[in-house]
């Protein structure tokens, strides 16, 4: 356990950034699934809703810092490419 109270401190944000980026991880995961359920489903009008807030919950993320922009656009890509290829069906 830390002794000097800066480090005490470094220690309660490092929990607190922990938490927060844990809480945003598993909003985008969730969002993720149920855009990867719509496009399973085959349910276009649906993946595409889907799919708009799946995007807007990764470039949220990356935003916060949380992703990283590329790792974010590459994520949104393969999203977008999946919903091109159930539309092009």
């Amino acid at each position: 356990m830390a002794n000097i109270k800066s480090a005490k401190k470094r220690i309660t944000v490092i929990e607190k950034k922990t938490a927060r980026n844990i809480r945003v991880k598993n909003h985008v995961k969730q969002a993720v699934k149920a855009f990867e359920a719509a496009i399973e489903a085959g349910d276009v009008a649906a993946a595409e809703k889907a799919f708009v807030l799946a995007e807007k919950k990764v470039m949220q993320a990356a935003a916060k810092g949380t992703y990283h922009k590329n790792s974010a656009s590459r994520t949104v890509s393969r999203l977008e490419k999946k919903l091109n290829a159930l539309k092009a069906e």
